[in-house]
């Protein structure tokens, strides 16, 4: 038995689960998501939990059942509370602005980079050196996230660039010469 896929996931108050073959839907007050579900993986709704179930014991079944369990939860905590992924831009003269449904970004270049903002993300710029992304879909805020630091990645020598809020980033040395022979 699966470790993970077999816990049943709590749906609490405020979020409704509905299961329509192999299609999964969550509904909250942070919006719908709906995920299909592929492997002979099944689902089903009883006494307030989504469980899910696998039709054999091979190993990419046990693997789907564990993902599709994750993924569920995800889901859940997401129409109810939200995900949020705060960036942090590092340089001088570096900025980010919201110019419609864009991100610009200027970091170092001689022209300003725009990421597109998809449709059910909520991206803002309380500062000019602040971005913050929210919304219900874990997995596309992550990737809107990974999109804006990649525009600019933090550099290991002055730690210039786009980096998550918090990271660290592990400074070299630079080109000084320490110690050695004359």
């Amino acid at each position: 038995m699966s470790r993970i896929g077999s816990i049943p996931v709590a749906i609490p108050g405020g979020v409704e689960v509905s299961v329509d073959g192999n299609v999964v839907t969550v509904k909250g007050p942070k919006g719908e998501l709906t995920r299909e579900l592929t492997g002979g993986i099944t689902a089903a709704v009883e006494d307030g939990k989504l469980s899910f179930g696998r039709e054999n014991d091979e190993a990419r079944s046990k693997s789907l059942h564990g993902l599709y369990r994750s993924l569920g939860q995800g889901m859940v905590e997401g129409v109810e509370k939200g995900f949020e992924k705060r960036l942090e831009v590092v340089g001088v003269s570096y900025s980010a602005t919201i110019e419609g449904s864009r991100l610009r970004l200027m970091c170092g270049y001689s022209h300003p980079v725009f990421v597109d903002i998809p449709k059910g993300l909520k991206v803002e710029c309380p500062s000019q050196t602040l971005i913050v992304v929210q919304g219900c879909d874990k997995q596309m805020v992550g990737e809107f996230a990974a999109r804006a630091r990649r525009a600019r990645p933090p550099e290991p020598y002055k730690g210039k660039g786009v980096r998550y809020l918090g990271e660290q980033i592990t400074q070299k040395a630079g080109k000084s010469f320490v110690g050695g022979e004359k």
